[in-house]
């Protein structure tokens, strides 16, 4: 997965604030982005953008916040940084529980500044390819029979062929025919991979 247009977005209505955070960002060959309102930013994001959004809290126009569950409505799912020179604590639980990767104080410490854009980076990057896995799954589960899906939850779920056989009332060898088609379909070798590729799938898609 490349990473050529992950960039990080600042959105502050301060001048001096985007400068000086984008030559920061800049000096560590980050892409950088700045937007001196949330409105301007909404113009300019795609819903396959990515990489991470450094924002204030308190703007004219939409706010920070508003932005952030603006974003979590329309599914665009991209870590979040907020920035305040306020220190409001109300805010910042708010901007927690609704996604966001930290809450930072103006002005920010350059090291723990960096950190940060760094950890919302390898958030979505790593948020990205279990997409991306997901997307693989699901196409294998469209190519299951009803039957072959029943088999498939069975097993997942811990049960053996002989259980499995009984639950369904069907042969022993009709249930090693489907499960050995549901291996083949979802293009795994053994038992424990097939486990571990749907509950890292199921996982992905709760984490959306």
């Amino acid at each position: 997965m490349t990473n050529d247009d992950e960039t990080v977005f600042i959105v502050d209505d301060e001048e001096p604030v985007r400068r000086s955070l984008k030559y920061l960002l800049e000096s560590v060959k980050l892409r950088v982005e700045a937007f001196e309102s949330a409105e301007s930013l909404l113009k300019k994001l795609t819903p396959t953008a990515h990489g991470c959004i450094v924002l204030d809290v308190r703007m004219p126009g939409i706010g920070g916040p508003e932005l952030m569950d603006h974003l979590n409505q329309v599914g665009l799912t991209i870590p979040i940084i907020f920035l305040s020179a306020h220190g409001d604590v109300p805010l910042a639980v708010r901007a927690m529980r609704g996604g966001a990767i930290d809450f930072l104080q103006k002005p920010p410490n350059s090291q723990v500044f960096l950190e940060c854009v760094r950890r919302a980076l390898a958030s979505d990057r790593q948020a990205r390819r279990d997409r991306a896995e997901t997307a693989v799954v699901t196409e294998r589960l469209s190519a299951l029979t009803d039957r072959e899906r029943e088999v498939l939850e069975r097993l997942v779920a811990g049960q053996g062929n002989k259980a499995i056989a009984r639950d369904l009332d069907v042969s022993y060898k009709t249930v090693e025919a489907h499960r050995a088609r549901v291996m083949r379909k979802m293009q795994v070798s053994n038992y424990p991979a097939l486990v571990h590729l749907i509950l890292n799938a199921r996982r992905g898609v709760g984490a959306k």
